[in-house]
């Protein structure tokens, strides 16, 4: 069982790279195509944030390749130098979606709120998780011994899961909201928007795969967990 936890952690490992390499491709291919607005990633996201009553929350250049995020422990949307100073479909399309993320915060989505009070327990069980969950597995393994180490380390696995779980639904909707803004404010014409909702798709793809590879180890060491203790 631990050999099949290897293989398909190998397995996704091995999707998750072909998916960031294929958004990475998406990303280089829209942001080759200029915005017929002209508007740079950091205009998008400031009159998207106007537009939502939302004067708070400001806009700053961080450095990274695709590390933007939004901070809501200090209200801003950062944005990397790709993304803050193009004006391409793809920075639109980025900047947008982080601002999703403000628009979610100002209006307490629930999804956003419950993945927010996941994080300290998140920090916790992320350190803790594998290496208990390694010594749960080596306890069992080698004579039997009591399985109760593997078990508050699939607990603490459970946490790291659910957390993932619950960006789903917090990825997709901060991307609804972007396109849709997108589309409603003419930032993007009908022809680039397409391509607008073709990079968040592949963005969004990123957190699915975490997510799946996650549940599924989960799985795997609630079965050992089982068939050790019968």
């Amino acid at each position: 069982m631990t050999i099949g936890i290897l293989f398909v952690s190998l397995i996704f490992m091995a999707i998750g790279f072909l998916v960031q390499m294929r958004l990475k491709s998406k990303f280089k291919q829209h942001g080759q195509q200029p915005l017929m607005s002209g508007l740079t990633g950091k205009e998008v996201a400031e009159k998207m944030l106007r537009e939502n009553g939302i004067y708070d929350v400001k806009v700053v250049s961080v450095d990274g390749f695709l590390s933007d995020h939004y901070n809501p422990a200090n209200k801003t949307v950062n944005l990397s130098p790709d993304v803050y100073n193009g004006r391409s479909i793809a920075s639109a399309a980025v900047s947008a979606h982080e601002v999703g993320h403000a628009v979610q915060h100002a209006t307490a989505y629930q999804w956003l709120m419950m993945r927010s009070r996941l994080v300290p327990a998140v920090q916790i069980s992320t350190t803790l998780s594998q290496w208990i969950l390694a010594i749960g597995v080596g306890i069992m393994g080698f004579g039997g011994g009591n399985p109760t180490v593997l078990l508050v380390g699939i607990v603490l696995f459970a946490v790291t899961t659910l957390f993932s779980l619950i960006t789903l639904p917090v990825e997709f909707d901060a991307s609804n909201r972007a396109l849709a803004w997108l589309e409603r404010s003419n930032a993007t014409t009908a022809q680039e928007h397409p391509g607008a909702k073709d990079a968040l798709k592949w963005a969004a793809t990123t957190y699915v795969v975490a997510a799946i590879a996650s549940l599924v180890t989960l799985v795997q060491y609630i079965l050992i967990y089982l068939s050790r203790r019968d």
